[in-house]
């Protein structure tokens, strides 16, 4: 470890972890805004992935050291303590287990990680050019690395899902392109004419690199797990439900209260399909009108710029009213999503500095018009008041924290759950009384209902409740999970398909949404009630946002004490 203090306490334990942890993930460092890690890519190898684990258990050791010591007790100390604790243990769990050695994914793999780093590199000025250079001739020994975890992985019988491999194998063709230009070629275009041979050299050695992993994942590794099952199973979800939402889940209980949500939202949906359209035979069928017939952005710039203008006005409205927002916290910019990924939309948090403004990304699948009804909670999740709100806040107040609680200790489940709570938020603010609008939303709040049925029963292979109106008695599997996604929602069938392969390749993270949004809501309560008629909720948004990553062990407890 690095020279801290003689006597650290838990938060320079937890910062020093971040500086070491940005040497062995540079593109950890350009996501804060480091410019020393822009020309550098991880090693994905299998020693690489051990270096990480040896950082986890040096800095647990040091972090038993840094409780001991006088001052530790301090709300601050102690809530950083748990949080460092809690992630490196998680973490520690995954690697041990070998997850790293089959780490095949639609959206989340070190070869997404390696592709999307490019889109925040910095590509301004010539120099910043010259280190993307560099950085394009550094993904060769990148993708070898991460090969070499694969094939290691299969030598030792840890095998990814074939589906995952077989979607990776697609994305891969569509990232090394054709005639029209491959990924890295295109994004290399737009370099300066002075280093054009040394950019296209570069890019073309780093698509090379894509094809032969590419052919190697086609003809070696996916012969090597026919058969490998798609789902994990009860142990394997468990390790990696504690890692996605920070807490060792009842899942059985968890599985419960996605049905239970899933009938009262139901309900809720049947009355606003009514305001639509009269008399359709379900919400489904009124959603599927607003796919034709109702109000859409035409044009890919257009919606941008639409979208855009949606975070602007709900910055105007809930700025001094429901929240008190710092100006840079106020400037989030809205971008389209580079081809060839998955079909969610996204957020990335703001560099440390603010340099790097938050960003959301619409992948538009090749689409060129869009239905508003089911953009507009998205990008309150998604943006404002979601996902930009707390994430940049915390960027904010990290000199009050510590850089470690505001940036690389993020837990999904707090994440994805104040998101959900901002859809939520919305609505009880009057924002969703459109019916296309309000009803987008409940069909957003119903996809992250079916996320735990969908997630926990695949996975677990649980059985389908006898008051289910889909295939009750029965057991799940992948097949009926796609079908039954496929009946509740509104969204086009190329979503859905994107949107079961990534359960199955990030199991356990799915459920974070709706089971954040439910320590949100219950923490809010406990301070509503605690405070009656006192009670701000202006000044406990704030308070909330700006506490930093917490896992859902510790955050109904401190939401509730605000």
């Amino acid at each position: 470890m690095s020279t801290i203090t003689s006597s650290p306490l838990p938060r320079q334990v937890a910062d020093a972890y971040v500086d070491h942890l940005i040497e062995l993930d540079p593109i950890m460092g350009t996501y804060l805004g480091v410019a020393q890690s822009h020309a550098l890519l991880p090693d994905f190898s299998p020693a690489g992935t051990r270096a990480f684990a040896d950082l986890a258990h040096t800095t647990l050791d040091l972090l038993t050291q840094a409780e001991a010591r006088p001052g530790a007790d301090s709300d601050a100390e102690r809530r950083c303590a748990r949080l460092l604790r809690e992630r490196l243990t998680a973490e520690i769990a995954v690697h041990e287990a070998g997850e790293g050695l089959r780490a095949v994914s639609n959206i989340h793999s070190p070869l997404h990680s390696m592709r999307e780093v490019f889109s925040v590199t910095p590509a301004e000025t010539t120099e910043d050019w010259s280190v993307v250079a560099t950085r394009l001739r550094a993904v060769p020994a990148a993708v070898e690395g991460y090969r070499a975890s694969l094939a290691e992985g299969l030598d030792r019988k840890l095998p990814a899902g074939p589906l995952q491999v077989t979607t990776v194998i697609g994305q891969l063709t569509d990232w090394i392109g054709t005639d029209s230009g491959s990924y890295f070629g295109t994004f290399a275009a737009g370099g300066p004419e002075e280093l054009r041979g040394e950019l296209d050299a570069a890019s073309a050695a780093a698509t090379a690199a894509l094809a032969a992993l590419r052919d190697w994942l086609r003809d070696t590794y996916a012969p090597g797990i026919e058969g490998a099952s798609e789902t994990v199973g009860r142990e394997r979800y468990a390790r990696w439900s504690r890692y996605w939402n920070g807490t060792d889940l009842d899942l059985d209980e968890a599985y419960a209260y996605g049905w239970s949500e899933y009938h009262r939202i139901h309900e809720e949906m049947k009355t606003e399909a009514a305001r639509i359209l009269p008399g359709a035979a379900t919400p489904w069928e009124a959603l599927a009108h607003l796919e034709e017939h109702g109000t859409r952005i035409e044009g890919v710039e257009e919606v941008r710029t639409w979208l855009q203008s949606l975070m602007d006005e709900a910055i105007e409205a809930l700025d001094g009213t429901h929240f008190e927002l710092a100006d840079r916290v106020k400037r989030v910019e809205s971008r389209i999503a580079p081809p060839g990924g998955a079909a969610a939309p996204y957020y990335l948090q703001p560099s440390e500095d603010f340099s790097r403004p938050g960003t959301t990304w619409l992948p538009t699948m090749g689409q060129t018009s869009f239905p508003v009804y089911d953009l507009v909670s998205t990008w309150y999740h998604e943006g404002v008041p979601g996902h930009h709100l707390q994430l940049a806040q915390w960027t904010h107040v990290a000199g009050s924290l510590s850089r470690y609680q505001a940036t690389v200790g993020l837990v999904s489940a707090n994440c994805e759950g104040w998101a959900l709570y901002a859809e939520r938020l919305m609505d009880e603010l009057g924002f969703l009384t459109d019916p296309e609008r309000r009803l987008g939303y409940l069909d957003a709040q119903m996809m992250r209902s079916n996320r735990i049925i969908v997630d926990i029963g695949m996975h677990l292979g649980l059985e389908i409740p006898a008051d289910s109106p889909f295939h009750p008695g029965e057991r799940w599997t992948p097949e009926l999970g796609r079908e039954f996604f496929g009946l509740h929602s509104g969204r086009p069938a190329e979503f859905v398909d994107s949107e079961l392969i990534r359960y199955l390749g990030m199991p356990g993270q799915a459920i974070g949404y709706k089971l954040g949004e439910r320590a949100w809501l219950t923490g809010r309560e406990a301070a509503r009630k605690a405070h009656g008629d006192a009670f701000d909720a202006k000044a406990w948004h704030m308070a909330a946002l700006s506490q930093g990553s917490l896992g859902l062990d510790d955050l109904v407890t401190e939401l509730s004490a605000l």
